[in-house]
This record gives C-alpha cells, structure tokens and sequence, in this order.
C-alpha cells in the first residue's frame, strides 16, 4: 500500500508545487530596482524642497502637425466631444478648450491626462476607447484651435 500511496502523492506533490511555483512566479513585479514609479510630471507640479519626484515626461509625438490636426478635428466631432465643449471647442456644457483658460492644466501632457484618464464632475476617461494614439490626436486638435478675439468671460487671475 505504501507504494500505491507514493504512486499517487508524487505526482500530486509535484503538481503543487508547479502551480505554487507558477503562481509565486506571476506575483513578482515586473519593474526593477531603482525604476521609477509610473508617474507623469506636470511643469506646473511644484516639488517641495526643489527636488522634482520621478516620473515620465510626456511627448507630444504630433505636436504642431497640421494634418494630425485635421484629423482631430474629424475625431473630436466623432467621439461627440463637441455635444459638451461645442463645436471648434468653444465651449458649452464643457468648458472653452480654445481660450487658453484650463482647470488642469494646458500643456500637451496636462491635456492628454485630462482626455486619457478624464476628470471629476463630467470628463470621462476616453483612454480605453481611443488609446494613447487617439488621445495625441485629440490633443493636437486641441491645441491647433485659435484663441478667440472675444472670449466671453474674464479670467479672475490677472495677467
């Protein structure tokens, strides 16, 4: 009986230990000592004592590129981007994205964070639907719209 028992419990045992092994396996992070965390840091982040935090600047790889722009203006009409913020952006339920007054910050990274992961109180995160590539789009669109002459309210901040 004892060889039946070792006949059964060894393979058993060894399957254990594959799948503890496994399973221990996927557990270990991916990143490696001294990698910074995943993070993006904004020009307007202030850091305390000077000593900015790690973390990814974010590029604009179509920034001022007017064909991309072109196509952001089809995609900002596509996604109902204008059904908040109007059309050529400016403004409605959404705020104005052409005058050059932003909650969250203007840079091209701010507003990327902004469509990617949306924002509180009514921007949703279009980072699922569109991706980083449709979200660069969005953004180039964006910030190719010309500031209005008239913009219909005043900033409280003074130049």
């Amino acid at each position: 009986m004892t060889r039946h028992l070792r006949g059964v419990l060894a393979p058993s045992l060894l399957t254990c230990l594959a799948v503890a092994s496994c399973s221990r396996h996927a557990a270990v992070p991916s990143q490696q000592a001294g990698t910074p965390p995943p993070a993006i840091r904004y020009e307007a982040h202030l850091a305390a004592g000077g000593i900015a935090p790690p973390g990814a600047a974010l590029r604009n790889p179509d920034q001022g590129d007017p064909a991309v722009a072109k196509k952001g203006a089809l995609l900002f009409t596509a996604m109902n981007c204008d059904g908040c913020h109007g059309g050529d952006g400016s403004g409605w339920v959404g705020p104005n994205l052409a005058d050059g007054r932003w909650r969250y910050g203007g840079a091209d990274a701010e507003v990327f964070n902004s469509i990617y992961y949306g924002r509180p109180k009514g921007m949703p995160a279009f980072g699922g639907t569109l991706g980083a590539e449709g979200v660069w789009i969005l953004v180039t669109y964006i910030r190719s719209l010309p500031v209005p002459a008239d913009v219909p309210t005043e900033s409280w901040v003074q130049p």
